[in-house]
């Protein structure tokens, strides 16, 4: 089977949160079951810069206003298309903003050349390879599908993934004649979102099934808390929607290999984490403690309930507690937490940013990580802390429902917790659920036991990927069109031996 995966990011190319490390997770996951993935990524200097074996697909002379190639390559282990338009993709720093944090002006132009292009591959535009499956994620993809249902490739199964409802990709609707598509495109069936235009509207629209990155959250946003306005849509397409659970990258995140931990451990080596605890402490000028180390990695923003923590910080320091925050986002709470550590220098370590090697170190060192999130369509942070044996304590919402089992007295008893949870999700929760992290630590044999049974959950792509195998095989068997010999085997081959001979045999 043969999938066109369409992503405006790419770990570790390209990344502003989750979408960039499922986008290069997935596929890799998806090879086990003989499914091919191209991935379709905008050509910003870090792909270009990366990409290796490439050659010319296309030329384009006037793609919404650019010229434009579209090459093909490889990178980080992965098959991609990058659509190389300097105008629109050469520009250092985030993919969406400028140095001051604006939106960049011409946004609604350039993810719409991005789509237009992975339609023009559905239709033939790569020699001797199309798709037999276009799958889009979020908003900055979701026009793709749109060109599709109005192309000749109509036919072609489409596949819409919600990472984050919050980013709809929302524009003015004068920006509608010039995106080349037919007059019907603009109505309350598609494009039409109150007036403007909704990319992920219309993505929603058109695709054939719509997949969200847990079924907590698929639930979730079908309410008016949840919906972000789009609840109607959801609901009124609920039948074609699916959560399914990320993973995380094995390889990447692997605490027995790590390159970013100067000393590696596994479940049976555990002991040797403690060195890596002492080096974050020294990392951050903070005193050596045998008080629980926090840690929070983190977009500082208010979906993130980072302004709840900060409201903590001074249960953490009153217990003798150490916290470590890293991230960046909005102006007001990184100022919190730096004023906070000038309080607390004893108590508080901030590192504004994002550092690949940091985050590995906090989740390698610190003793607990803190994702008390309003709303988290899935999280990976969580899984992980899971991973490394760093107990998780997040809110009780979305994929960090799923993914942490709550060290409740009976999920302990029976050596099933992996993390707390909390609720309500405010400060008087969160309060709640570090006065019982510490109440723990203090039982050091509990929360050996919490941490070791968090280190045993299963974080890996194995059962999503089969989820996402058995969908696309779904779609392909309702699209007979394209249901071929090629299309049989594929499906054969990820059954058990003793039944592939019968679907090969009987098409």
């Amino acid at each position: 089977m043969e999938i066109l995966a369409v992503s405006a990011e790419l770990f570790p190319l390209v990344k502003t949160g989750g979408l960039a490390d499922v986008a290069a997770s997935l596929p890799k996951a998806l090879m086990a079951f003989n499914i091919r993935v191209r991935t379709l990524v905008p050509g910003y200097p870090e792909v270009l810069d990366a990409l290796a074996d490439r050659t010319v697909v296309r030329s384009y002379d006037d793609l919404f206003g650019a010229a434009a190639t579209l090459l093909s390559g490889t990178a980080c282990g992965l098959e991609l298309l990058v659509l190389d338009a300097p105008d629109f993709f050469a520009r250092r720093g985030n993919p969406y903003m400028d140095q001051e944090c604006r939106n960049y002006d011409d946004n609604w132009k350039r993810f719409a050349a991005f789509s237009r292009v992975a339609c023009d591959i559905a239709l033939g535009a790569v020699v001797h390879w199309k798709p037999d499956i276009v799958h889009a994620h979020d908003w900055h993809s979701a026009l793709s599908l749109v060109y599709l249902k109005y192309s000749n490739a109509a036919h072609v199964p489409r596949v819409m993934t919600i990472h984050n409802l919050a980013f709809q990709g929302q524009f003015p609707a004068r920006h509608f004649a010039e995106l080349s598509l037919p007059e019907e495109a603009f109505s309350v069936d598609c494009l039409e979102y109150y007036g403007d235009l909704g990319y992920l509207k219309a993505g929603l629209m058109t695709a054939h099934l719509i997949t969200v990155v847990s079924p907590t959250y698929a639930r979730e946003i079908m309410s008016p808390a949840g919906g972000m306005g789009l609840e109607g849509v959801l609901n009124a397409r609920h039948d074609d929607v699916v959560g399914i659970v990320n993973g995380i990258d094995m390889d990447v995140w692997d605490p027995s290999r790590d390159p970013y931990l100067d000393h590696c451990y596994s479940f049976a080596t555990f002991q040797y984490r403690a060195q890596n605890r002492a080096k974050l402490l020294k990392s951050f000028g903070l005193p050596f403690t045998r008080r629980p180390v926090f840690a929070s990695v983190n977009r500082l923003t208010w979906q993130k309930g980072m302004d709840i923590l900060a409201d903590v910080v001074d249960e953490i320091a009153r217990r003798g507690g150490l916290l470590i925050v890293h991230g960046q986002g909005d102006a007001v709470i990184e100022d919190q937490f730096r004023d906070a550590a000038r309080r607390y220098p004893q108590h508080i370590g901030v590192k504004i940013g994002y550092e690949e090697r940091v985050a590995h170190l906090l989740h390698g060192g610190a003793d607990a990580m803190l994702v008390p999130s309003r709303f988290e369509p899935c999280g990976l942070t969580q899984l992980y802390a899971l991973r490394y044996g760093c107990v998780p304590i997040v809110s009780r919402t979305g994929g960090l429902s799923e993914t942490v089992i709550d060290a409740n007295d009976a999920a302990l008893h029976a050596r099933a917790a992996t993390g707390i949870q909390f609720t309500p999700i405010d400060s008087d929760g969160l309060r709640q659920a570090l006065r019982r992290a510490f109440a723990l630590f203090r039982n050091h044999r509990a929360f050996d036991q919490l941490r070791r049974q968090a280190m045993k959950a299963d974080c890996s792509w194995q059962r999503s990927a089969q989820q996402y195998a058995e969908l696309y095989d779904r779609l392909l068997r309702h699209q007979p069109a394209r249901t071929t010999q090629r299309t049989r085997e594929a499906a054969a081959l990820r059954l058990p031996h003793s039944r592939r001979r019968s679907i090969l045999a009987n098409p």
